[in-house]
């Protein structure tokens, strides 16, 4: 298989390290030099500035597309139109322009997507999960998510205010860059029926984008979500809660645990991942499916469907936010 990656920051260099420690090593990349890191680690890979250009040239199998959010679909549609699968970063875009357009191009190219919400492969948020199916707490009530994290700690080479997190017109801001509890929530309890959102520049930062977000959630079934982001709090904290009527269930992302109290043996139980599980594990696992998806020997797991629900959920806050209303969503 040969691979094309688009969007060689961190993200994209994290995927490129993961493909080659699975035994990938065709691979093209595709740059625009406006990355803030080093190229040493790049010089040994073919690279082409003309997107168009390397389809023609590499016909690759797949591409990654880690380039700014606001670019993701003018290298997704044409990659999907040259045939390619797709591991496609979260969120899928900015704006919901132009995903008729790759959904389109996909059925015609005859690719597949996996959105790359890595937290879907976390083992302890699949504990919880698997905790809420054989409903250990009983059933669910309410469930809080909180993500913070200080922005200019993120990529301390750089001037955080130039990243795409920190610019609306690369599709920054802390609801789109931090949107991965919209989508583990949707995993877990289902989709969103309707939100109330508060957001703004809260912090110090300087930025054009908000940097603060609590949003209200009704999910399916009746379950009361809350998720909290922002990119002001040190040190960074990720966790999520979930309450029910037998019980409770805590994760915490600082040590990838999950534990748990239930009525019936009124004391706390614990699994932790294991002494080998880091952050990376997630990028790893996610890529080892990828390829299986690629391959034709999996079905993705997170589905472009999925990062639809996911963007329009932000979407919807931010409109809460701006109205100070709560909007409706679809649900399916």
């Amino acid at each position: 298989m040969r691979f094309l990656i688009s969007g060689l920051g961190s993200i994209g260099r994290r995927h490129l390290k993961n493909l080659t420690a699975l035994g990938q090593s065709d691979i093209v990349l595709h740059r625009t030099g406006k990355s803030t890191l080093p190229d040493d680690e790049l010089t040994k890979y073919p690279a082409e500035s003309d997107l168009n250009e390397a389809f023609e040239r590499w016909s690759p199998d797949a591409v990654i597309v880690s380039n700014p959010t606001a670019l993701h679909l003018e290298v997704a549609i044409p990659a999907a139109q040259a045939g390619c699968s797709l591991l496609l970063e979260k969120p899928i875009s900015h704006t919901l322009d132009g995903v008729d357009k790759l959904q389109a191009a996909l059925e015609a190219g005859g690719g597949n997507v996996l959105v790359g919400f890595q937290f879907r492969f976390h083992p302890g948020l699949q504990h919880a999960a698997r905790l809420m199916r054989e409903h250990v707490i009983g059933n669910p009530i309410s469930v809080r998510a909180h993500w913070g994290e200080y922005l200019p700690a993120w990529h301390p080479w750089e001037d955080y205010r130039e990243s795409y997190s920190a610019r609306r017109d690369m599709g920054g801001g802390v609801l789109l860059t931090l949107c991965h509890p919209f989508d583990y929530l949707r995993w877990m309890f289902g989709d969103v029926s309707s939100l109330f959102a508060s957001a703004g520049k809260f912090g110090a930062l300087d930025l054009d984008v908000e940097d603060t977000a609590a949003v209200l959630l009704s999910l399916e079934g009746g379950v009361i979500g809350v998720v909290y982001l922002d990119y002001n709090q040190q040190p960074a904290s990720h966790w999520l809660e979930i309450s029910g009527t037998r019980g409770s269930i805590r994760w915490d992302n600082a040590d990838g645990a999950v534990r748990w109290w239930t009525t019936q043996k009124r004391e706390w139980e614990t699994y932790s991942p294991g002494d080998d599980f880091e952050r990376n594990t997630l990028f790893l696992e996610e890529m080892r499916h990828f390829i299986d998806v690629v391959r034709g020997d999996a079905q993705p797991r997170c589905t472009l469907q999925d990062g639809i629900r996911a963007l329009k959920i932000v979407l919807a806050a931010k409109r809460s936010a701006a109205r100070s209303a709560r909007v409706d969503l679809e649900i399916g």
